[in-house]
Parts: C-alpha cells; sequence; structure tokens
C-alpha cells in the first residue's frame, strides 16, 4: 500500500512546531532558521508536508478527492444538494457560462494549494542546509518533499494551466513569480522533474506506513507525461500528441507492472470500501490515509467528500455529487455485451424495471445508487429515493456510493451536521495506470497490445456483480471483453473509443472525468452535446453552455491577480486577458 498517513505526520508536526515554536524567545509567530538545526526538526517539516495533503475540505480545497472540479463539471455529475443556491458557487462551475473570475472556491484551491507547496519547499530549504553526515535520511526526504510538491503542482496545473512554479530557496516571494514564466510545456517539465528526482531517490519500500515510495514517484511521473504528451496552443486546443512521452508512459508502467506490488482486486468493490485499505498486493499505488478514533477531536476523517452523503436516517446530510442521467444511461451494453458507444442517450433507464429490461455493465451498481438496490452492497439498507435523496424534483432520485461507506460502518463518524470516514481516498490505483498505458499504447498506433490491458479491466468487471439477498444479480448485466471482428473492429479509432469509454466506467465518480477530456481535446463538444440532452431533463441546466477555447481551465483567481499587483496574467477568454 502506498498511502500517506496525514493523522500521524500532522500530529507529530503540530507538536514540533507549534510547541517548540511557543517554547523559544521568539514571540513574533515566526520560525526563524536556527530553530530546525537539528534532524529531528527538519524531519518534522516534511512531517508538516506530508499533513497539508490532508487537510483538504469540500470548502473548495478538494486537491485529493476532486469532484466538484473533475466530476460536476463533466457530464458524470451534478451538484446536487438543497438547491441550485445550496452551495451555488459550484452551480456555476457546473453550468460554465456563469463563472466569474472572482468566486472564491477556485481562489481557495489556488491558496490552500500554494500552502502544501509552501510547507514542501519550507521543507527542502531546511534540508539542504543539514548535511548526510548529520542526516542521512536527508536525500530520502527531499525526494518525499519533492513528490508532495510535485502533487500540489499538478493539481494546479490542470485546475488553471498557467500558474506560478514555486521553488525552495526562491529569493522572490509567490506573488512576483509569474504564472507565465515557463510555457505550459515547460511548467510541465518542472513538475515532472520532480516525480523524476523522487522515482530516483525513494526505495521500493519504506518502513514507515504513509511515506511514498519509488512506484508512486514513478506512477505520477507517468500521469504527468500522459497529460504532457497532449500539446496544446494558446486556446487549448490539442495540436500534437508526442510520441516520446507516450513511450516514456509506456516504459513507467511496464515498471510497475513488473514489480510484483499492484493487482487488480478480484472484486471491484474492494476499492470502494474502508475494511480493504492497506491490503498487501492491492490496487492503491498512491493514497491519503484516514482514521477515527485516534485520541483527537474528530480524528483524520477525510472532509472533502463529507458533504455527499445522502439524507436518510443513517447518515441525514447533505447528498451533493450526484451521478446524471447521462452518466447512468451511459452503462447500457448491447446483445453483445459491449457499450452503446452512439446511441446508450437514445432512452433514459429511470424505473426499477428498466435496469432489469436492459442490460447494463456491472460498474453502474458500484457507481450509482438506485432504487430498490441495496445501497454499498448492504441488502438490510435498500436505497429508497424518497427517503434517501434531498431535491429529486432538482436533480434526480439517484445518489453517488464510490466515496461514501456504508450505514453502520466502524470507518463513519459524524462531524456536527456532516458525516464523513476515516475511508483511505485514492489518488492513484492500478487500474487508473493501466488504462494510462492503453491509452498511450493507442495513441501510438500499437491498439493491438492495448486490447488486452483493456480486457483485463473489463474481465474484473464481469466478476465484480451486485447480489440481493437471494444471490442474484441486482441488475441485469451483459459485460464481455471485446472480440476484433465479432463485437467490435479494433481499429486504432474504435479502439480509442473503448479506451475513453473504459475510463468513464471503470474511474467515473472518482474525480478525473472534466480533466480527460479536456486532455483529450473533446471537453467542448462532449459538455455541449451532454448540456443538449440534459437540459430536457434537468430544468436548472437550461442557460449551460461550454464556451471552447476558454472553459478548459479556470480563470486565474482575480483575488490572486490583486494579490500580485498584476504580476499574474489571466487566462485566454476571460475578463482583463
Amino acid at each position: 500500500m502506498r498511502t500517506i498517513n496525514a493523522l500521524l505526520l500532522l500530529l507529530i508536526a503540530g507538536a514540533l512546531i507549534s510547541c517548540d515554536s511557543a517554547l523559544d524567545e521568539n514571540p513574533s509567530g515566526r520560525l526563524s532558521g536556527d530553530q530546525f538545526d537539528t534532524p529531528n526538526r527538519v524531519e518534522g517539516l516534511v512531517t508538516a508536508a506530508y499533513a497539508a495533503l490532508g487537510n483538504g475540505h469540500w470548502d473548495a480545497s478538494t486537491y485529493t478527492d476532486p469532484w466538484p472540479w473533475g466530476s460536476v463539471r463533466s457530464d458524470n455529475s451534478y451538484k446536487g444538494g438543497g438547491s441550485v443556491a445550496d452551495q451555488g458557487v459550484y452551480n456555476n462551475y457546473e453550468q460554465f457560462s456563469s463563472i466569474r473570475t472572482d468566486l472564491d472556491k477556485a481562489d481557495q484551491f489556488w491558496f490552500k494549494s500554494y500552502q502544501g507547496i509552501s510547507r514542501a519547499n519550507l521543507a527542502l530549504e531546511k534540508l539542504g542546509e543539514i548535511s548526510e553526515e548529520e542526516f542521512p535520511m536527508k536525500t530520502r526526504r527531499m525526494a518525499e518533499a519533492r513528490f508532495i510538491r510535485g502533487h500540489f503542482h499538478f493539481m494546479l496545473k490542470i485546475m488553471f494551466k498557467h500558474v506560478p512554479f514555486v521553488e525552495a530557496n526562491e529569493e522572490r516571494e509567490l506573488k512576483n513569480v509569474s504564472n507565465r514564466e515557463f510555457t505550459s510545456q515547460e511548467l510541465w517539465d518542472k513538475i515532472a522533474a520532480d516525480f523524476q528526482f523522487a522515482a530516483e531517490n525513494l526505495p521500493p519500500s519504506q518502513p514507515e506506513v504513509g511515506r511514498v515510495d519509488q512506484w508512486a514517484a514513478k506512477a505520477y511521473l507517468a500521469k504527468t507525461r500522459l497529460y504532457q504528451a497532449y500539446r496544446q496552443d494558446d486556446n487549448n486546443q490539442v495540436v500534437e500528441i508526442q510520441d516520446d512521452k507516450l513511450q516514456e508512459v509506456v516504459q513507467l508502467v511496464n515498471e510497475l507492472e513488473s514489480s510484483g506490488e499492484f493487482e487488480l482486486f478480484d472484486d471491484i468493490r474492494k476499492n470502494f470500501l474502508w475494511e480493504f485499505d492497506n491490503t498487501d498486493g492491492g490496487e492503491t499505488v498512491f493514497a491519503v490515509q484516514r482514521s477515527r478514533d485516534d485520541g483527537t477531536v474528530r480524528g483524520r476523517v477525510n472532509m472533502e467528500n463529507a458533504l455527499n452523503y445522502p439524507m436518510n436516517s443513517g447518515f441525514g446530510c447533505c447528498w451533493f455529487h450526484i451521478p446524471s442521467q447521462n452518466f447512468v444511461n451511459s452503462f447500457q451494453t448491447n446483445s453483445e455485451g459491449v457499450p452503446k458507444f452512439d446511441t446508450f442517450n437514445q432512452n433514459s433507464l429511470t424505473e426499477p424495471q428498466d435496469f432489469q429490461q436492459n442490460t447494463v455493465d456491472p460498474r453502474l451498481d458500484h457507481s450509482v445508487a438506485l432504487e430498490g438496490h441495496p445501497f454499498k452492497y448492504d441488502n438490510s439498507q435498500i436505497y429508497d429515493p424518497d427517503v434517501w435523496a434531498r431535491s429529486p424534483a432538482t436533480y434526480g432520485p439517484y445518489t453517488s456510493m464510490k466515496g461514501l461507506q456504508p450505514v453502520g460502518s466502524p470507518s463513519v463518524q459524524q462531524v456536527v451536521f456532516f458525516y464523513a470516514s476515516s475511508k483511505n481516498n485514492d489518488v492513484i490505483r492500478y487500474a487508473d495506470v493501466l488504462l494510462w498505458k492503453a491509452e498511450a499504447l493507442i495513441e501510438l498506433g500499437r491498439e493491438n497490445e492495448a486490447l488486452p490491458i483493456i480486457n483485463r479491466i473489463r474481465n474484473r468487471a464481469a466478476n465484480s456483480a451486485v447480489k440481493d439477498e437471494d444471490g442474484n444479480d441486482v441488475s441485469n448485466y451483459n459485460i464481455e471483453p471485446y472480440r476484433d471482428g465479432q463485437n467490435i473492429n479494433w481499429t486504432k479509432e474504435n479502439a480509442r473509443e473503448a479506451l475513453r469509454y473504459e475510463r468513464r466506467m471503470e474511474l467515473g465518480m472518482e474525480g478525473w472525468r472534466f480533466f480527460d477530456l479536456v486532455r483529450w481535446g473533446i471537453a467542448a463538444e462532449t459538455l455541449n452535446d451532454y448540456f443538449e440532452t440534459e437540459r430536457q431533463r434537468r430544468d436548472y441546466l437550461q442557460d449551460a453552455s461550454f464556451q471552447e477555447g476558454r472553459d478548459e481551465y479556470l480563470p486565474i483567481p482575480q483575488q490572486q491577480i490583486d494579490f500580485s499587483d498584476g504580476t499574474y496574467v489571466q487566462n485566454p477568454g476571460w475578463p482583463g486577458s
């Protein structure tokens, strides 16, 4: 397991930094350099950088569980909640047409991410001032800090495209570091360099649970190169797919496969249940580890998705991140067990009998709570939208499930009005990694090599049926592997479509869909087609529209442009650009 033990690291960092600084004669509130002149204190700074990864919250800093940014802004889900006005800023982002440059949640995401980068850079700065003789773990800890810095820069990059890259020992203040100092490709290289350094200087495994290792770094490097491979012009249009970057992706994933450290779970549900966290030989490549009942006030539960639990008596708040009708329909399969690529949205599955009269991919019941079906595999908890859904007249009858835990799970804890769990939240899981390789192979013209990889994912899905209390499938499942010349003609074009569809089925509601669409250069056509049909189903989407060349990225927050005294340059298409 490659997990980040955020609770332990936060407690250590808090004790080291807060208490020690309070005892020193330095009442200014700013830590001086000589307060970090011992190995233990430098170690604490690395710990504090790790802790930043666990500080996310649904208020906007969802940088390890990015459901508002990558799912709600896609064709997979609606914002949800009690009304359009409930957490209404997310409604602006969902509809695109009403986004403003001064909306606060993007500003908070930016600010919190740079807080994490600042922690990593402080650790790197002080590690640079101590010798290997004094601290033999120096290089390894530097690699860990650079991995963390790479994660935050990566998330900022896919959100805003043009962001300041801030390094340790930077003489300039953040507001004086231009967000156009580097081209988009150069910025990808800077992020990749952090993961490359981590991959070269981290061991294959770590003695302490929670520290990143070589494999997590290589996976994140592969992800970075995959995004970089799709080179965009100044208007966010993909103008080239770079073979050398794709080849690097294939090589890095080959190394992960050869390591023997990872394997697909036999049933996809194990990725989404707390009791399978930290399973040896499992699917997690990089995750933030959570905890509860750990001696702190509320534990280190995942507050990033705390809005998303349904309204039944076992939870009670707040029903956000609701699967779209388009997403539900997309799981339909034809008589040969493959997706209805072009026709899935022509008829809607809305009534309980529809899921018996039509065939579907089993991953539907792992992603969406459906009327009359068990919630999170618990046949004592049957989903009833009249009880569980908060505002079905606005957002429909469904509830998301992947990020949630079942009623009564030991991982679930109430935090004021909200519910959250100590389930680790995966940032990178092995199925995702394998699909990166398949994508790279297809774009390299090696689609025949991608076929068994995609079928490996589909075969696992076929073995992941959800059963009722009598042992019967809760939906009418029909999923088959792709067979060239039988149920598909495996051309490059069809393989590309199958790969992109597979990512939606496998990773839907995990927060990455929008970023996939932007990477592939199809966000505008996909989302405008989606809005055209979906607004007939959901009245609140009447004014939703996606502007090509603008909406692929959020605007640089006006608050940050003001903070920088105009140093930051606004993205194309937004006021002030």
